[in-house]
């Protein structure tokens, strides 16, 4: 069906490898850890996804220039603050009609760019690019659960590409032009259900979950409708669908790791817990810095960083939101 190399070995890029090996696609998996590579290659396993079988028709290479020669796709699939150093690295052996896939959730600190522009600052532009992005943990999709993505391209062709290649049984795939949108929702989101990870280890209820999602998401469209994004695609898979999952499930790493903030461990304590990345604690500098700058005010964002990166107490950052000046649902 197609000729893909996924770079990054972690449990969403081997999630997406197997479904593609298995939807009938040709996958060689590239990671920056010889070790990942040997373990996968001798037990077929990936370590944070237990019980799941890696199909033996998955290839493995510890070279990227091997990963990137000769693909019809590329799929970036290691965390966000490593995408531009993977980018530099990959890019004297891109060929200029290869797809890029970016499967990685965040805004760059400092130059505030989302993935796919940071994938483009370092290939040179040339290349079609491709966000993909939704509700899809990956433990649900390496145990076939059937979900829904989005395939988000300013290059319609290069998106129904990509639906082409990632439909099957079990993933249904969308197509947007809304590229920018489609990267601020995934990114923001995580900063959410962050907050509402946070909330349920005080031990607070749906109540206030609820309460955190709803406003939550309004910050999320207020921000990217003042970049130019669309605001229907805040509603939609990207936005709303993919806060709902990582609000409320057992497999959120931000959800688990807000919980243990509530619960009184420091954030750096509570990402280590976790044991993986937390896109979250990433994304949270960027999200407070794309508010100023739009001039978008971002209550939950903000407390989010209080408590995360100025040592807030929990308890304490409630109030203050709580406290706020009455305000229209419409406001901010």
């Amino acid at each position: 069906m197609a000729n893909i190399a996924v770079i990054g070995a972690g449990t969403w890029g081997m999630a997406l490898a197997r479904m593609l090996v298995n939807s009938g696609s040709e996958v060689t998996v590239w990671s920056a850890v010889p070790e990942e590579i040997d373990l996968m290659k001798m037990e077929r396993r990936q370590k944070n996804l237990p019980g799941v079988a890696l199909p033996e028709s998955i290839s493995y290479t510890k070279s990227i220039e091997e990963a990137c020669r000769g693909r019809e796709m590329l799929v970036f699939a290691v965390p966000s603050v490593f995408v531009r150093s993977t980018a530099k690295t990959a890019a004297p052996y891109i060929e200029p009609e290869t797809v890029i896939v970016d499967v990685a959730k965040g805004i760059e600190a400092g130059s505030l760019k989302t993935m796919t522009e940071v994938i483009a600052d370092e290939i040179g532009g040339l290349n079609p690019l491709a966000a993909l992005s939704g509700p899809t943990h990956a433990e649900e999709v390496a145990a076939d659960l059937p979900t829904t993505i989005v395939s988000a391209s300013e290059d319609e062709a290069a998106a129904r590409r990509v639906q082409e290649v990632f439909s099957n049984s079990v993933m249904r795939v969308y197509t947007n032009t809304d590229v920018k949108g489609v990267e601020i929702c995934g990114a923001l989101k995580n900063v959410i259900a962050l907050a509402c990870g946070v909330s349920a280890g005080l031990g607070f209820g749906d109540n206030t979950k609820a309460a955190l999602m709803t406003r939550g998401l309004a910050e999320m469209t207020r921000l990217g409708v003042k970049m130019g994004c669309r605001q229907e695609t805040f509603a939609g898979l990207a936005g709303m669908g993919d806060l709902i999952v990582t609000a409320t499930s057992r497999h959120s790493r931000n959800n688990r790791c807000g919980f243990l903030i509530g619960q009184g461990m420091k954030p750096a304590d509570a990402v280590k817990e976790v044991g993986m990345v937390v896109e979250g604690i990433n994304a949270i500098p960027a999200a407070v810095e794309l508010g100023r700058k739009y001039g978008v005010e971002m209550p939950i964002v903000a407390a989010a960083d209080e408590v995360v990166n100025r040592g807030c107490d929990p308890r304490e950052a409630v109030t203050k939101l709580m406290n706020r000046d009455y305000k229209p649902e419409t406001g901010t």
